[in-house]
This record gives structure tokens, sequence and C-alpha cells, in this order.
């Protein structure tokens, strides 16, 4: 991989992965245990989208910062408000938990009276158009339907691989792509923070980053099963090498274009931004250093038997002209 004159990784490297998979399962594992500890102990800093709130549209005079209404807000005491476009660039939507908790008419009221006092300026003039209360049930369902969506995900994941390659490899690429998802999740469990529609969809998003990172590692596996005399640690290491500077130049790429979205996007988009940038490093970590490891162990351990070309597939290429 050069970038002008500069070779970052060389044109045929050789570095030996499968000697150090023993240091990176256990690291794995270690850090499995942490992400499990982290959401048992803390769980997660839900956000209003699962938790409900009071919900506040205010349209101003002229179109308003959604991080200067996000900082008015929080230094009326509604930390972790949520603020957002909608329709216009003059209106905002803002949805913050009340004070004291309360889902009253009253309660509500007055919360979005106080969020009129401190978005309102004499230079913008702010005006409420509704306010209600989202309950929980809502976010519940929103939980639920992420739950259901991961497991068609990873259900999908083990279809597609299986039919495509081999059961053991659908296994050993299931598995690496919960440890991303795991280990991400775990950083918002310890860190405290919000955990929100955008940080799902994050994680969905994770899941798809780190199975294709691994599919183009596993193709590589198996050409090189069906084309090499040599044992299988041999031919991951020569795998992984081969197709280690196409995982380099697309994850610095993907983290790029999510570090801008982290810097340039607003609040509203953070949580989303973060947990792809965790998934980038850790997804490409995992696809050099856990997905091909996985193969040598137990149930999953790869033979060449496994990955010959089936009869039919001998007979096709025989009546290939």
């Amino acid at each position: 991989m050069k970038i002008f004159p500069l070779t970052l990784i060389p044109h045929d490297p050789r570095i030996g992965f499968m000697r150090m998979r023993w240091v990176a399962m256990a690291a794995a594992a270690l850090l499995c245990v942490a992400s499990v500890a982290g959401i048992a102990i803390h769980g997660f800093n839900y956000a209003l989208d699962f938790t409900g709130g009071t919900v506040v549209e205010v349209r101003f005079e002229h179109s308003a910062s959604v991080d200067d209404v996000r900082e008015r807000v929080a230094h009326a005491g509604y930390e972790g408000a949520q603020v957002q476009n909608f329709g216009s660039g003059s209106d905002l939507l803002v949805r913050l938990q009340p004070r004291d908790g309360q889902t009253t008419t009253d309660a509500n009221n007055r919360t979005a009276q106080e969020v009129m006092a401190a978005v309102d300026t004499p230079e913008n003039r702010a005006t409420l158009l509704r306010t209600e209360f989202v309950g929980p049930q809502v976010g519940k369902e929103l939980a639920m339907n992420g739950l259901y969506a991961a497991i068609f995900v990873v259900v999908g994941f083990l279809i597609y691989i299986g039919f495509r390659f081999e059961f053991k490899f659908a296994v050993s690429a299931t598995l690496t792509t919960m440890f991303d998802v795991l280990v991400v999740a775990g950083y918002f469990a310890w860190s405290g923070r919000e955990f929100d529609l955008t940080v799902l969809a994050g994680l969905l998003s994770v899941m798809g980053f780190s199975i294709n990172d691994t599919i183009v590692v596993f193709d590589r596996v198996r050409e090189n099963f069906r084309s090499l005399r040599a044992d299988p640690d041999e031919v991951f290491d020569r795998s992984i090498n081969q197709t280690l500077s196409r995982t380099i130049i697309t994850s610095v790429v993907f983290f790029l274009s999510v570090l801008a979205l982290y810097l340039y996007g607003g609040g509203s988009l953070e949580g989303l931004a973060l947990s792809q940038m965790i998934g980038a490093v850790i997804g490409t970590l995992s696809s050099i250093f856990i997905a091909c490891p996985l193969l040598t162990l137990g149930f999953l351990k790869v033979t060449k038997q496994d990955l010959l070309p089936k009869a039919k597939d001998e007979a096709a290429l025989a009546r290939r002209p």
C-alpha cells in the first residue's frame, strides 16, 4: 500500500499472524469478559428513544443552531436533552426527561415552559408548537425491534456463509462479528454514554462491516487451501497477508469517513459515528487476529478435505472448454 512514494505495507508481507493467535485469543477473551461485566454491572444509559420523555416542538423566527439550543437547554438543568431539526431549518424538536420524573399534564407543561425560557432570545424569538409525553412502551418496542434485527442479521450470516463457504466458516465469522458488537456495546456500558437509536444503528452497521472484512479473508483462505500444498497454519498466514493491504485500506477510508461525521455531524449523530469508529478498529483487528485462528480450534478446525471441490464442481470444471 503506497501513499505517494511512502510504502506503508510491503508488497508481499510475511507476518506470522498464526504464531500470535494464542495471545490474540487471550486478549479477545479478556475483552469479552470486560464487556459482559460492564453490561451486567452498569447496564446501558438508555436515551429517551428507549425510556420515554417529554417532546417539545419549537419554531424560531430565524434558523437556529442545534448545538446552541442544546447548550441552552443543558444550562437550564436538562443534561442529555436531544435536539434535532425537523421540517424547515427554523423548527426544532427537543426531547428530554422531566426533572421530577412525573408524566402529568402539569409537569409536561412546566417542562415545556422551562425549555422555552431557555431557548427564547431577543435576537431569535421562539414559539411553542406542541408538547407531549412519549411513554417507555414505545422504547420497549424499539428495543425489541433492534433485537429482532440483530437476530435476523446473524441468521442471515450463518445461512449465506454456510452456503458460500462451509458451516465452520459460518460459525467462525458469526462469532467474530458478535465479538465486535459485544466490545462496542461494552464500551458504551463502561463509559456511560447515552445508548439511543443511532447507537443501535451503529451496532448493526458494525456487523455488516465486520462480516465484509472476514468474508474477504475467508475467500482467499478457500482459494489457497485448494491451490497450495501447505499446512493450515501456513495457508491462514498467507491468506491474511495477501488481503492485509486491502483490509487496512478499506478500514482507514471507512474510519476517516465516520470521523468526519463525528466531528461535523452534530451531537445527534455522535453516538452513531463513535460506535462505527470503534467497530472499524475492532472489526479490522478481529478479521486479522481472530477469524482465522478460530478455524484451528476444536470442532471448528478446518482441514484441506473440508474445502476440496465437490464432485459436481469437478464435473462442471471438466466440461469447460
